[in-house]
């Protein structure tokens, strides 16, 4: 009996169809194979959460008495840019009785394509037939292989269940935490849009709290001490180590705040014996870097090029669907599948044809090494952005740039381990302990490819750390002291923002919580990081000075105005455990969705009953940036799309 495929995404609908008998014919939107089954997909999502005038004409005007805004039932609706492609799909999905559904194996890929099921209003029947294709790889073999391992869609509802709280708790909290903060700053003469997420906010917390840490630092001196060793016509630089009796004198990360001790110590090591009682030596190795996923590669791209990660994620787009010179751009996996290494030459020659400059890098490459980067364990919806077998001559200069660093960090998993002498030495010096350690690049391997000099190579670690056998004597001929000040942190770039995002985890104390946002996306995902922070640009609540990113006076004072854990990654974790539980079927959708109800109903009449936060009347006056209409309330017909 013929099958309909329900692909995620155009390229992977492709890839089924790739794998199903010949010849193909291709309609609008969909592609019959000769055996009679059909392939059709989504666009991402062909359906979102309705606004709130859906539910009721009232909201189209906003006012306080009118949260929290608790839809029943909830409303889906067609987007507009993807309405023609639903209707291909609801016509197909009533034509078919064996139904497949080929969404990305992940929460939200089961959600996308179920949400679609549900809306065409498929019968039971048809329902509890559905079979789930799981496809991480996109390479024929791979699909054909899934294709002869599916299981029964029914098993995957909890995944479902959970994506699906996560979406409609997501809505709830945006929509009426941002639609009740921006009616405050509107009565407090702010004009702009106030708006609050379950991700975006305790981003905006990152950013006002690092730069208040920058204001109110105040630098403190602080000493190091360098025995100053010679030994055949150099130097050897030996830093003291502070024993534990110099503790009171030191601060909390061992730095001492005593210019009179380290003039002490300095005055008793000259002239005196200097005895090696450590002498370490040894070689290491350093693999090359994993291939991208799309945040590590946006990190990069910020740091090397100053591009903003929505300007990587659009050259990424294009490099993906113009090009077709890059696979799926908005990965979180930086490995690959091992079948993938049977398309390593096809991708190093479409490498050398579409960048000049990399064409010694590929002919260098050995393909027979395979790096740590080939697991099919670690691979899950995603494998890594790595280049395609297609090469192109048409790219633009971002594009190119953007191409290049991807090509170059898969063409690195073909290259050796860099090599490294470490050396240390451990002087006793008038009983204190001093520390020489040197570091030296022996043999480059991978680094051959980075465009930039590695410090490490130009070392020469004999003359710094010469290979002194324990016991050796030599005399310290004097000690160095180095006048330091404390510095404060730095201000947030495009790079480490994104890196904060992703390694949230350091952000939160409670330990249980640290271990969930580490085994989660942190806060947000690969898909929606750039435009939660393009977002707070629009809002004006962050704002670029140079490379920097600063939050605004409005941040500040919206930052003050809220409960404290909504500025916090505490309560993203709280719900990823929740979500999680949901998967494994360990928790319920209605509990933690009653609980999230019951928290707005408090919030929300704490909002109308409370004083209006003295944060929110100093803020700065703003034009505001949507147009009046008549008759509909002067800020009542705002349009307000929930982010995370």
């Amino acid at each position: 009996m013929a099958r309909l495929f329900v692909a995620e995404k155009p390229s992977l609908g492709r890839a089924i169809a790739a794998a199903l008998p010949k010849p193909h014919k291709n309609h609008d939107g969909y592609v019959q194979a000769a055996n009679g089954d059909a392939v059709t997909w989504c666009i991402g999502h062909l359906l979102e959460q309705a606004e709130p005038d859906a539910y009721d004409e009232k909201y189209k005007v906003w006012r306080l008495d009118d949260l929290p805004i608790l839809p029943e039932p909830w409303i889906l609706k067609p987007r507009k840019s993807a309405a023609k492609q639903l209707s291909v799909v609801k016509k197909l999905l009533r034509q078919f009785d064996d139904i497949i559904h080929a969404g990305d194996p992940d929460r939200e890929g089961q959600l996308l394509v179920d949400e679609v099921f549900s809306y065409a209003k498929l019968a039971d029947k048809k329902k509890q037939r559905i079979q789930r294709l799981l496809i991480n790889d996109l390479n024929v073999s791979a699909v054909k292989k899934a294709l002869s391992a599916m299981r029964s869609n029914l098993d995957f509802v909890p995944l479902s269940v959970s994506a699906l709280a996560r979406s409609r708790a997501d809505w709830l909290y945006g929509m009426n935490m941002s639609r009740a903060y921006t009616l405050l700053g509107k009565q407090a003469g702010y004009q702009g849009v106030l708006s609050v997420g379950r991700v975006q906010t305790p981003v905006l917390g990152l950013v006002v709290r690092r730069d208040r840490e920058i204001a109110a630092f105040m630098p403190k001196p602080f000493y190091q001490l360098d025995a100053v060793i010679p030994y055949q016509g150099s130097d050897i630089l030996a830093r003291w180590q502070p024993s534990e009796s110099c503790q009171p004198w030191q601060d909390e990360e061992g730095r001492v705040l005593s210019r009179k001790l380290v003039e002490n110590v300095a005055q008793r090591i000259v002239n005196q014996p200097a005895t090696v009682v450590v002498s370490e030596r040894k070689g290491t190795k350093q693999a090359p870097p994993l291939p991208y996923s799309l945040s590590a590669l946006q990190i990069d791209a910020a740091k090397r090029f100053t591009m903003s990660a929505v300007d990587v994620l659009a050259c990424c787009q294009s490099l993906y669907e113009k090009h077709k010179v890059i696979t799926y751009p908005r990965s979180d996996s930086r490995y690959l599948p091992k079948d993938h290494l049977k398309e390593a030459s096809t991708v190093t020659a479409a490498i050398g044809n579409t960048v000049s400059s990399l064409s010694d890098a590929v002919k260098n490459a050995n393909l027979s090494l395979k790096s740590k980067a080939w697991n099919d364990s670690k691979v899950e919806a995603h494998h890594a952005i790595i280049p395609t077998g297609k090469s192109s001559n048409a790219l633009s200069g971002r594009e190119r740039d953007v191409y290049e660093l991807i090509a170059r960090q898969y063409l690195m998993q073909f290259y050796p381990a860099a090599e490294y002498v470490e050396a240390k030495l451990d002087f006793d010096i008038a009983g204190g302990i001093f520390i020489a350690k040197g570091k030296q690049l022996t043999l480059p391997g991978w680094r051959a490819l980075l465009t930039r000099d590695n410090a490490a190579q130009k070392e020469d670690i004999e003359s710094q750390v010469p290979p002194l056998n324990k016991g050796t004597v030599l005399t310290c001929a004097r000690g160095e002291i180095k006048d330091c000040m404390t510095e404060p942190p730095r201000h947030f770039t495009e790079a480490t923002l994104l890196q904060a995002m992703t390694g949230i985890a350091r952000f939160v104390k409670e330990a249980s919580l640290k271990k969930i946002l580490r085994d989660t996306d942190g806060l947000g995902t690969e898909a929606t990081r750039a435009g939660i922070l393009e977002l707070l640009f629009k809002r004006r609540l962050l704002s670029r000075e140079g490379k920097q990113i600063r939050a605004t006076a409005s941040a500040c004072g919206l930052i003050d105005a809220l409960p404290e854990k909504a500025a916090y990654p505490d309560m993203t974790a709280h719900w990823e455990r929740q979500l999680q539980d949901m998967a494994e079927k360990k928790g319920a959708y209605q509990p933690f969705m009653s609980a999230l109800e019951s928290e707005l109903l408090d919030l929300m009449n704490a909002v109308r009953k409370g004083p209006l936060p003295e944060s929110l009347r100093s803020l700065p006056s703003q034009p505001n940036p949507f147009k009046k209409k008549r008759g509909n309330g002067g800020a009542g017909r705002k349009r307000y799309k929930t982010k995370a």
